[in-house]
């Protein structure tokens, strides 16, 4: 079971469909005592029942695909229909993360990438995040633990790989100076080639809304580099 909570105090306008930094949020309005309604919060709906009784704070627990809501018993609506897509987004990434880390496979992974070091990095854990949007991944020295961005779960294997390999170099090298590079490439030859597909996943990442639709279909069904047969003159 999972909870969180929310002042309210800290809420605002009446929201009933909104997109925040690339997730999905959809939610149909008022929320009745009596009749579970649904919210949909980064693909997953979700069954809202909201209860309003003798408690200070609004609350939510998630069990399963329900979302049972507790608020105080004067909670104007409008505040509800704000906090509450705020509340079951925490839940739901909270249990996805959980997910992505639930097998040992990553951590294998690293090790077998440490291994290529000279001298080997001591690494003991390995997660893979849904909050590090601003970069593909992080190590601390102190817990020896990767912290990676979710994402790269569903890219090709060298490229986490690589990832793997840039924050480990990054034990011996802090700064991205020659040294650095040297011992990355040394070490996992196809670095330079997984930063071309990370910067073209970032490019495109931030661009996909703004693409006309007959853009996007071509985008989504091209297979990669154009055969030899193609390069005709």
């Amino acid at each position: 079971m999972h909870e969180a909570r929310l002042s309210p105090a800290s809420a605002g306008p009446h929201i009933v469909r909104a997109s925040r930094a690339g997730e999905a949020i959809e939610y149909n309005g008022g929320m009745p005592e009596t009749q579970p309604t649904t919210i949909t919060i980064d693909g997953v709906t979700l069954t809202l029942l909201v209860e309003r009784k003798r408690v200070k704070h609004i609350n939510a627990r998630l069990r399963g695909n329900t979302l049972a809501v507790s608020a105080p018993l004067h909670t104007p609506q409008a505040t509800l229909d704000q906090v509450v897509p705020d509340l079951a987004r925490r839940l739901v990434r909270r249990v996805r993360q959980r997910q992505l880390n639930a097998d040992d496979e990553a951590l294998a992974l690293v090790q077998r990438v440490a291994a290529r070091f000279p001298t080997r990095p001591a690494v003991d854990a390995v997660q893979f995040v849904t909050t590090q949007q601003a970069r593909w991944g992080s190590y601390s020295a102190a817990t020896r633990t990767i912290r990676l961005n979710a994402a790269l779960r569903e890219m090709p294997r060298w490229v986490l790989e690589a990832v793997v390999a840039h924050e480990l170099t990054h034990v011996f090298h802090l700064n991205h100076g020659p040294k650095f590079w040297k011992l990355l490439r040394q070490v996992y030859p196809e670095a330079d080639r997984a930063d071309a597909f990370l910067a073209g996943v970032s490019w495109l990442g931030h661009r996909w809304e703004q693409l006309p639709p007959v853009e996007r279909a071509l985008l989504t069904h091209s297979s990669g580099y154009l055969d030899d047969a193609d390069h005709s003159t």
